[in-house]
């Protein structure tokens, strides 16, 4: 079953109060490991699932990465004080593009230290990187010591690819959990990236995503 590997996902600008309590109500029925929020609802998210097993999971630095390290680590402080229990932080494009991975490093080390025993996914943003890049981004996250490497935003270039995640994978090791997100909108797409290496997905569409998975395997 794919549900308790999915990541609920609605980050839209304009989703409404409304739109999160569906999100939420969808999560504890089909039984999803996530909902993944904007910062703001976290707190509505946190009381809605209360009692359930259903975690908080919200985005620092999103889309963009842009914020600095100070900014980042309050951004996941606060998030965390408002009941999130898994942070998806967005790395420095820009330094990592630069080459500059003593910031790089800096930032994913703060946002690691305000969240203490929370789960940290780190957004690698895949799609408008080398594979160089990514290698060199993944053994910096295994060096921190986070506890997710993430494939996209799916704001930004482009989504999860199989051999994204495939690299992924292979530079983390086994302990380290692999996230592909972006552009997963049905069962195959979503089969495909757990076969290459992925342990969570994040997908706005998990909701057809599940339905297709139990019309197939009836």
């Amino acid at each position: 079953m794919l549900a308790p590997l999915i990541d609920h996902t609605l980050l839209a600008p304009a989703a409404t109060a409304k739109d999160i309590d569906k999100l939420c109500d969808e999560a504890v029925r089909y039984g999803f490991a996530s909902v993944c929020v904007q910062p703001y609802r976290v707190a509505q998210a946190a009381a809605a699932l209360a009692g359930t097993a259903v975690k908080v999971c919200t985005v620092v630095g999103f889309p963009h990465g842009a914020n600095g390290a100070s900014a980042k680590a309050h951004e996941a402080a606060e998030a965390i004080a408002a009941g999130a229990t898994e942070i998806d932080m967005v790395q420095n494009l820009g330094a990592v593009k630069d080459g500059a991975w003593d910031i790089v490093a800096k930032e994913i080390r703060a946002v690691r230290a305000a969240c203490g025993d929370t789960i940290l996914k780190v957004i690698l943003e895949t799609a408008i990187l080398t594979d160089e890049e990514i290698r060199k981004a993944c053994r910096l996250c295994v060096e921190v010591g986070v506890h997710f490497v993430k494939t996209s935003t799916g704001f930004t270039g482009g989504g999860a690819t199989v051999h994204a995640v495939r690299l992924l994978r292979e530079h983390v090791p086994a302990s380290m959990g692999v996230k592909a997100s972006g552009g997963i909108r049905d069962y195959a797409t979503a089969k495909e990236m757990i076969e290459a290496g992925a342990d969570r997905l994040g997908c706005s569409a998990g909701v057809a995503i599940c339905d297709e998975e139990a019309a197939q395997t009836k």
